[in-house]
């Protein structure tokens, strides 16, 4: 930054915000007419080759104005971006949308995640936390022929639901067997360590459990043990909303082929939430541009993150904005990080 002077900085600058504003190229006549300096259209062509030199920035065509490299929108972003305070209505939709009304975590996270995509006009997305609460009650409810509600319950009473096939031919008795059986395993443990002592007895047959309650608490049991990595880590969850924000504003091709190559990206969410983690080994808001990231190096497309935590200041997960590398930085940077905050207030 310090080897810039006035000038190209006021040029960069302005090639930059108007990258941000519209994805177009910018050329020597029309920053001629935005810049404060009394400098001719020939003046301004000799500053921006110099930028062009320095790797800042790049004509996408012949014949065309310049845009911002990575490497420039990264130089913009650490030297010269003002980042914008949020209003006071921003800040109030953010608590009233955030705000904990009784639900559970995955829930809150959920609504935190479709604001910020609203807010934003891009894809969010959040890292939730690894569940290790210790349980102390599940449930087996029947709600159709073949199938039922598994309701778990945590010592902190966070209640989760899913919905599970049953076997055929199963009664309302072998439901509450399939739930005792495992409420007895319960106590002490967190889900992940009951589920392995449940699985390793029933594998050895030690269980007093007939054929279809087995089946019963197997299926129970593989709706949360079910995701698990390769390594049989369990696997943090990833909510993502907001991928149709992304459709709107394409101007090119090249854009539609983008969020084409990001929404593949987006299905590889093993490497997305190792992208997230990133943004843990940081204090405050993290942001990747491009390339920096090798999720999103084909796509083009940038990430602002930034970490929760509960009220001990324990890292809870992440939570952040996915969009093209000419998102409006100065605005969505304090937009998530107030939204992490705020989740981390309710936590």
């Amino acid at each position: 930054m310090n080897r810039l002077n006035e000038r190209s900085r006021e040029i960069f600058r302005q090639i930059v915000d108007a990258y941000i504003m519209t994805g177009d190229p910018v050329g020597s006549a029309t920053l001629s007419q935005k810049i404060q300096m009394p400098l001719s259209p020939a003046s301004i062509r000799n500053v921006m080759a110099d930028l062009e030199n320095s790797g800042l920035i790049y004509s996408p065509y012949t014949s065309a104005g310049r845009i911002p490299t990575e490497m420039g929108l990264r130089l913009f972003v650490d030297g010269m971006l003002e980042v914008g305070n949020l209003t006071q209505k921003e800040r109030n939709d953010i608590k009233i949308q955030c705000k904990n009304t009784g639900e559970n975590l995955e829930n809150i996270l959920v609504k935190a995640s479709s604001m910020l995509s609203g807010l934003s006009q891009c894809a969010s997305v959040v890292k939730a936390p690894k569940k290790d609460t210790p349980l102390k009650h599940i449930e087996f409810v029947q709600i159709a022929p073949g199938r039922a509600l598994v309701v778990m319950v945590s010592e902190g009473d966070d209640v989760e639901n899913r919905i599970i096939d049953l076997p055929t031919g199963i009664t309302p008795s072998a439901l509450i067997q399939a739930a005792n059986y495992i409420n007895s395993k319960l106590l002490g443990h967190d889900f992940d360590q009951a589920s392995l002592l449940i699985e390793r007895e029933i594998n050895q047959h030690q269980a007093e459990l007939d054929k279809l309650t087995q089946q019963i608490v197997a299926e129970g049991l593989a709706v949360w043990s079910g995701t698990r990595d390769d390594n049989q880590n369990k696997r943090e969850s990833l909510i993502v909303s907001g991928q149709a924000n992304l459709l709107e504003d394409l101007e090119a091709k090249e854009d539609l082929e983008r969020i084409r190559l990001l929404f593949s990206d987006l299905e590889r969410k093993k490497d997305l939430i190792e992208l997230l983690g990133l943004a843990k080994n940081a204090e405050g808001v993290r942001i990747f541009i491009g390339s920096e990231n090798n999720l999103f190096s084909l796509s083009g497309s940038s990430v602002i993150a930034a970490p929760y935590m509960d009220e001990k200041n324990n890292l809870l997960g992440v939570i952040g904005v996915i969009g093209p590398t000419r998102l409006n930085y100065a605005r969505i940077i304090p937009m998530v990080d107030y939204t992490a905050k705020t989740i981390g207030k309710i936590i």
